[in-house]
């Protein structure tokens, strides 16, 4: 069976996003990240996690929906990040995404 030896990927490469942030990445992440909040009012965090193909990442969605995503390096940096901005947060696997969020793309793909 081919495609179970395929699956296990042996010594297959990480996907190249799936490369943690540097420390300058992360940088301007938070700085994002800070901006955004203080620009807009109701701003929740969720947590994406990693795949194979990207990185862990923060989105925040603010009341009316709009939404920014970044990537940070782990899920703990995740949560630290939201925590010190003093965001609601939650776990994307969790809770899933808001509705508001769903409405706002459907708004922009109107336009």
């Amino acid at each position: 069976m081919a495609w179970w030896s395929r699956r296990k990927g042996g010594g297959r490469k990480a996907a190249p996003g799936s490369v943690a942030p540097s420390k300058d990445d992360a940088k301007r992440a938070r700085t994002h990240f800070t901006e955004f909040a203080a620009t807009r009012r109701g701003v929740e965090a969720f947590v994406e996690p990693a795949t194979h193909v990207t990185a862990t990442t923060v989105i925040l969605i603010a009341h009316d929906g709009e939404w920014t995503r970044r990537a940070v390096a782990s899920r703990e940096d995740a949560f630290r990040i939201a925590t010190e901005m003093q965001l609601p947060t939650y776990d994307v696997n969790q809770t899933g995404y808001p509705q508001r969020m769903r409405d706002w793309n459907a708004r922009q793909r109107g336009r």
